[in-house]
């Protein structure tokens, strides 16, 4: 899995993928047009973004550190300097693996964007047509309450503070606030760029956004307050979706891979990777779209769920390793 000596190579038709696709859509949708690519014609700069976060999720598979620079001469003067340099040098994240606690029954139709636990309830946003929030049953994965977007919005990552649920949209900047014991309606907010993952620390919201960055925003106002540059050793690590804040660190998927990172959320560096391959034994109608997205942590009973985008089961999971 993390065979460093194996060179990262990213097949031309994935990286074409990627452009094509972000969870069954093109690139940049315009209004409600969910298949047009939007005025700005920024094909290269996408497939160049899109190209580096596949080397990022690459470089988690193989374990490899960014690639080495060209020689530099370095005058004598600065020689002291290379102590500071090497001490500098990334560290490889600890891996981890995993164990199937417990299986619970989960909406095969629910095309998962963000995943919460609070209260002994799940609540689940959902992307695609129909896009919507919902309170989930564990138990039965019933669906007891549940607010669709309006057809324009494309649903993404979810968080909840005190008593309100924050929902985001993808491409709209637009987020909805809805109360948590029913999700009835209570506003709006707007974010710049893109919308992936939420979570909070307590203190901050932390919203994901497809870039190798983590966005802070102040859980009161909703508005901006900083970010920080997600690395993977030393290399830009983006597409990170679903987000959740456990114990002092922010677990994001990488999406359309069966990883889930551990990161820093002060420095941006991932400190850890947890490779859930093999997770769901029954296969999938579409291998690209129907990936690992879904993250909730009980943190009373110490429990941790992951699921996947039109996936059947909910898994309860205890991680093992490092290894």
């Amino acid at each position: 899995m993390f065979d460093s000596s194996t060179p990262a190579r990213i097949p031309e038709e994935q990286v074409a993928r990627g452009v094509r696709q972000r969870q069954g859509r093109s690139v940049r949708p315009t209004g409600g047009n969910r298949s047009g690519w939007g005025p700005c014609g920024c094909l290269h700069r996408k497939t160049a973004r899109i190209a580096a976060a596949l080397a990022g999720v690459s470089a988690l598979a193989l374990g490899s550190a960014a690639p080495a620079a060209s020689a530099v001469a370095i005058p004598v003067d600065q020689a002291a300097d290379q102590v500071g340099i090497l001490a500098a040098a990334p560290v490889r994240p600890a891996r981890y693996g995993y164990e199937i606690i417990a299986t619970w029954p989960h909406d095969p139709t629910a095309f998962t964007q963000g995943l919460q636990f609070v209260d002994g309830v799940l609540l689940e946003s959902t992307g695609r047509e129909n896009s919507s929030v919902r309170r989930v049953r564990l138990e039965d994965g019933v669906v007891t309450h549940r607010q669709d977007l309006d057809d324009r919005y494309f649903g993404e990552g979810l968080t909840v503070i005190d008593d309100r649920v924050l929902s985001l949209t993808w491409t709209d900047g637009v987020g909805f606030i809805w109360a948590l014991d029913d999700l009835a309606p209570l506003g709006t907010f707007a974010y710049s760029g893109e919308g992936w993952g939420l979570t909070h620390d307590g203190r901050r919201v932390i919203l994901s956004d497809g870039e190798p960055r983590l966005r802070f925003l102040d859980p009161e106002t909703l508005a901006e307050t900083g970010a920080v540059p997600v690395t993977f050793m030393g290399r830009p690590l983006g597409r990170l979706n679903e987000l959740e804040f456990i114990d002092g660190e922010v677990f994001a998927n990488v999406w359309q891979t069966n990883f889930i990172v551990r990161i820093n959320p002060d420095s941006g560096v991932v400190t850890g990777v947890i490779d859930l391959t093999g997770l769901l034994a029954d296969p999938v109608a579409n291998p690209s779209d129907d990936v690992l997205n879904g993250i909730a942590w009980d943190a009373e009973g110490r429990r941790l769920f992951v699921t996947g985008k039109h996936w059947p089961k909910l898994f309860e999971i205890r991680l093992t390793g490092p290894l």
